[in-house]
């Protein structure tokens, strides 16, 4: 927060943008450390902590917003620079009586523990102390699926992967989705699924439930299987997960070859709602910045 308070000692009316570039030069930030996402990938860390730096520091009155949708520094603000203070972070704001009284009706036992381990986690914002947390929470989810998938039958496991594909939009509805090749003599291939509602290309299905590594063998022996078929598409699907050689096996001919493993597996299965209920939702508002431009 210190350099963003640097940045408007001038007393001149700035614009985010402006903060955005002086912040960016001044700590010689590289264009991959710029466009880096937050997990929810709907805004830039870079983005996300200036915002969440003016905002607190015009919490505590150390600038202010301009009708225009510029801001600038205070007197306050300005005093606190005289004092050449080291840092600012929230502890330092929180010594503030502005801060005080204006952070008073936000305060609860919640929220200090999440001042607390917000410190104590290199001063993350509160969105990316969420998003850490939701993905900690999915992360079990997906773990917990693929166990229970583990432990299911093989039929029931063909069967989720074609619901699966089905939710993803290949094979218009279940009932004509696709269909389970026979057993003797289906030489690698579990079934067989439209690529689209209309059925104009096929895709040839693979779906292991192992617990071992698949390994480069098997994955040319699918793609063998897919020339038998005169097929040039196939998903090999695996609880477990691929080795090196078999993730980075390419087919020389125009056959193309989608590998998802088990951590993958689960994720879609919570992308797309497959196995899991919506326990609790949060809306994550911002302020509509053209609702008072009118003004």
């Amino acid at each position: 927060m210190l350099p963003f308070l640097t940045f408007v000692a001038d007393g001149k009316e700035h614009t985010t943008k402006e903060a955005l570039n002086y912040l960016a030069n001044q700590f010689h930030l590289t264009e991959e450390q710029l466009q880096e996402m937050l997990p929810s990938r709907n805004q830039t860390v870079f983005y996300n902590r200036v915002t969440w730096a003016k905002a607190h520091l015009k919490m505590a009155a150390l600038i202010e917003n301009l009708k225009r949708g510029g801001f600038r520094i205070t007197a306050n603000g300005l005093d606190v620079l005289k004092q050449k203070p080291s840092t600012i972070n929230l502890k330092f704001l929180r010594q503030l009586p502005e801060y005080i009284e204006t952070a008073e009706g936000w305060k609860s036992s919640a929220t200090e523990t999440a001042i607390s381990d917000m410190e104590s986690a290199e001063a993350k914002t509160p969105e990316e102390v969420l998003e850490t947390g939701y993905l900690n929470i999915r992360r079990t989810l997906a773990q917990d699926l693929l166990s229970k998938i583990k432990a299911c039958s093989p039929l029931f496991f063909e069967n989720l992967v074609v619901e699966l594909l089905v939710k993803m939009g290949y094979g218009g509805s279940l009932k004509d989705a696709g269909k389970a090749i026979g057993k003797s003599g289906d030489e690698g291939i579990d079934g067989i699924i439209k690529e689209d509602k209309l059925g104009l290309d096929v895709i040839y299905v693979q779906a292991k439930r192992w617990e071992g590594s698949v390994g480069r063998p098997e994955i040319q022996k699918f793609v063998g299987a897919l020339a038998g078929q005169g097929a040039k598409k196939g998903i090999f699907i695996t609880t477990s997960r691929y080795t090196p050689d078999a993730a980075s096996y390419v087919p020389r001919n125009e056959t193309k070859i989608v590998l998802i493993d088990g951590e993958q597996l689960a994720q879609l299965m919570i992308d797309y709602n497959l196995g899991v209920t919506t326990q609790i939702t949060y809306e994550i508002k911002k302020m509509d910045t053209d609702y008072f431009d009118a003004e």
